[in-house]
């Protein structure tokens, strides 16, 4: 039903667009196996379209069924590219970034019906949840416009998801934050529970790795007050309302990063950007998203 198409007989142009946006393409690759291993399992056939009489070659418009932002329709071309070979073409995709309204169309899709209606699930499935991504980040950037703040997500992604939501929220216009617990140190409060105090967690962490960025997240003014005279230059302000951050702001002149976190809403951002921080991580991007409406309509 589908031809599994191997890694090196994937178009050339569509694993350097991958990479080129930051993407690992043989990651995105396994990852569309596994989906069709979910749909497919055991060497499985759509057994629905499968029962069909023949349908030959169809061609299809995959269109936004609500306004958005689209993101990853790369990664869903790649799925019908493992699906279906050099027999499907696509046309008409919009950039990743684009704004949608309900109606667009934003790629379309010609191949074999019964192997396209196999493919149809997983393409849309990546394409939807991260134009979901995309779209959610788009609202925060809108609220937090003409201020110095930007948005940023976090580590709170869907497990293997991490490359893929992150790329989806740099689409909606956002900022990554660290990718993984090794290529940027966050002290958080059990850390500081465990040192003993915010400075000596600080200053643990920073001596074991002195080449990476230390941030440490403070829930009161006394802790920044300490980490600041400590030299700490990233500072996370948790759980803070906003008349306490923009005294954090005032009490930091300058001397560190401050990025807000916890407790945030999109009804409350633009008052939190105007304190003066210069971050404000939002969970919410990745962890709880809700997918934008994509269909795929045979014409």
């Amino acid at each position: 039903m589908i031809r599994r198409t191997p890694y090196a007989d994937l178009p050339g142009a569509l694993v350097d667009e991958l990479a080129i946006a930051g993407l690992d393409p043989e990651d995105v690759y396994r990852m569309v196996v596994r989906a069709f291993e979910e749909d497919l399992p055991d060497g499985g056939c759509d057994v629905t379209s499968s029962a069909m009489p023949p349908m030959g070659v169809g061609v299809g418009d995959v269109a936004a069924r609500e306004p958005g932002v689209a993101a990853g329709l790369g990664v869903a071309e790649l799925v019908l590219a493992y699906a279906m070979g050099t027999d499907v073409t696509v046309t008409g995709r919009v950039a990743d970034g684009t704004h949608v309204a309900a109606g667009d169309v934003v790629m379309t899709v010609a191949g074999p019906v019964q192997e396209l209606l196999a493919a149809e699930r997983a393409a849309l499935n990546f394409a939807s949840h991260l134009s979901g991504v995309a779209t959610a980040t788009s609202h925060w950037v809108a609220a937090l416009e003409g201020t110095r703040a930007r948005v940023l997500d976090t580590r709170k992604t869907l497990p293997t998801y991490r490359a893929l939501q992150k790329y989806a929220v740099r689409c909606g216009g956002g900022v990554n934050h660290r990718f993984s617990l090794s290529d940027r140190a966050m002290v958080k409060d059990n850390h500081v529970v465990a040192a003993g105090g915010v400075v000596p967690a600080y200053e643990l962490v920073r001596a074991a790795n002195p080449s990476l960025r230390v941030e440490v997240e403070v829930t009161d003014l006394d802790q920044l007050r300490e980490l600041l005279d400590a030299g700490c230059t990233e500072v996370l302000l948790d759980n803070m309302d906003t008349a306490t951050m923009a005294e954090a702001v005032r009490v930091t002149a300058g001397r560190a990063t401050l990025e807000a976190s916890g407790g945030l809403t999109l009804e409350r951002a633009r008052a939190v950007a105007e304190t003066g921080v210069d971050f404000i991580s939002v969970g919410a991007l990745t962890h709880s998203v809700k997918a934008l409406d994509l269909g795929l309509d045979l014409r």
